[in-house]
């Protein structure tokens, strides 16, 4: 009987101290820049990425490699960020060989160590036969810490 009891308080310990890390987050509120599909190059193929863009002079050259094929700045909301405040969250998804993909930014929450973006493909496509490849470009508030993709 009394190993009984303390297998029972052992078990009680172990799950009372878990360590639940998600109760410590909140929301963090972004604002989406672009959401659209490129039309991606053969000759300068862009690798499916998830990327931070904290400056001006990284912006700039994201802007460009998307842009290889199409103009795609002239789809933002907003081009002119001021990167004392605010950061980029881009994620770009593979290329598919039909239209109808999405890849999504649906959440952003944060605890005191690490920002954390949750990445979904709420849309897979089927729809057209055309070479996309979906992205997704998002600004939060400047932040100096680390950002986990999930």
């Amino acid at each position: 009987m009394k190993q009984i009891i303390t297998l029972f308080s052992f078990l009680f310990l172990l799950t009372s101290c878990s360590n639940d890390n998600n109760s410590n987050q909140s929301d963090v509120s972004f604002s989406t820049v672009v959401q659209k599909d490129l039309s991606p190059s053969d000759q300068k193929p862009i690798a499916e990425t998830k990327v931070v863009i904290t400056d001006a002079q990284a912006w700039n050259a994201f802007i460009t490699k998307i842009s290889v094929v199409n103009e795609e700045s002239k789809y933002f909301i907003d081009t002119n960020i001021d990167f004392t405040k605010f950061q980029i969250i881009a994620v770009i998804d593979q290329k598919y060989l039909n239209g109808g993909h999405t890849i999504d930014i649906t959440k952003i929450a944060e605890n005191k160590n690490k920002i954390y973006v949750k990445v979904e493909k709420l849309h897979t496509g089927n729809i057209a036969t055309v070479l996309t490849q979906p992205y997704h470009i998002v600004k939060i508030a400047k932040s100096s810490k680390e950002v986990i993709f999930l």
